[in-house]
């Protein structure tokens, strides 16, 4: 095999995201041959070099696998779990490959997940970049109006930070509760129970019924199957649009920036004008100002002249600072 990346073989082998695996290699807990990698950049031939992690011999998987399952309620979206409670992993236990779940799904929602061992796909459906659709059936206490559905569409603030806008529809309504169809486009935690909650309407029961292209009504609840050519080649599709120009898929650029980043200091950088990692209130005034009158409130700009002590009005008072 020719030479990779040391990030594009650890994505490809399952190990982690490319962005994971260069902040592996920035730790030292990647060897190549039994010298440590710590250079983003390095090259390895996956098939020749002896490749490892925190110990353990990194091997390309020899097929790729997409598993898609229809989780129920009370398993845990992880291959290990700590406090021992059953996991995604044991509803697949037919499956001897390395597989593990892209993206989760809470504790107690139910619905689609796919599990892989395709590094680079895993990491291209999970990236906000690509918007990958995620759609969800959210059975909620009362009947959300418009001005709630308009809420949940424009996007909801989140603990700081708001969602991207999402498609929202009322499937059915009664008298104390209704199903709505949510879309959304990034994986934030408990996103879609957050965002109802927000709207005072609290979900009772949630399923993710669609990820991207890859829908199945007719899959039964804690069962799994392959997924076909066709399916594996929409996702792929999908996964290779860009839909979010927000997110950065360079990867490598802001490992490096993380890399060199040092705590700021009062002092000046080398050949730079201003402290970098300073607000903006700190830093240096531009030629013009904006200053609140003390009675109207309203605000007037007042221009920065530098005046020689000779060209000044000998009748003004000299002011005190």
């Amino acid at each position: 095999m020719s030479q990779e990346r040391l990030q594009k073989i650890l994505s490809q082998a399952g190990i982690a995201s490319r962005r994971a695996s260069e902040q592996l290699m920035l730790d030292g807990r990647v060897t190549v041959n039994g010298t440590t990698m710590r250079e983003l950049g390095t090259k390895a031939d996956p098939g020749r070099d002896d490749i490892r992690v925190d110990g353990r011999r990194v091997k390309l998987p020899e097929r790729h696998r997409y598993i898609l399952l229809n989780k129920p309620p009370g398993y845990v979206t992880t291959r290990s779990d700590p406090h021992k409670r059953p996991t995604v992993i044991d509803l697949i236990a037919g499956v001897h490959d390395y597989v593990y779940p892209v993206g989760r799904l809470d504790f107690d929602t139910a619905g689609l997940l796919i599990l892989t061992n395709d590094g680079e796909l895993a990491a291209r459906l999970t990236h906000p970049r690509h918007g990958i659709a995620r759609v969800y059936e959210a059975r909620v206490l009362g009947v959300p109006d418009t001005h709630d559905i308009a809420r949940l569409a424009k996007g909801i603030l989140i603990e700081g930070r708001r969602t991207q806008p999402a498609n929202v529809n009322v499937l059915h309504a009664r008298s104390d509760d209704a199903l709505l169809e949510i879309t959304v486009r990034e994986g934030r935690n408990r996103q879609v129970r957050h965002m109802c909650e927000a709207i005072g309407h609290p979900v009772s029961s949630l399923r993710r019924v669609a990820i991207g292209p890859i829908r199945d009504p007719k899959l039964p609840l804690g069962r799994w199957r392959e997924l076909g050519d066709a399916e594996v080649a929409r996702l792929q599709t999908a996964a290779a649009k860009t839909t979010s120009p927000n997110f950065e898929l360079g990867t490598q650029k802001e490992t490096r920036q993380r890399a060199a980043a040092v705590p700021a200091t009062t002092g000046t950088a080398a050949g730079s004008h201003q402290p970098t990692g300073l607000p903006k209130k700190q830093r240096s005034p531009s030629r013009t100002q904006t200053s609140r009158g003390p009675r109207s409130g309203a605000s007037r700009t007042m221009k920065l002249a530098a005046v020689e002590p000779h060209a000044r009005d000998p009748r003004k008072k000299k002011r005190k600072f």
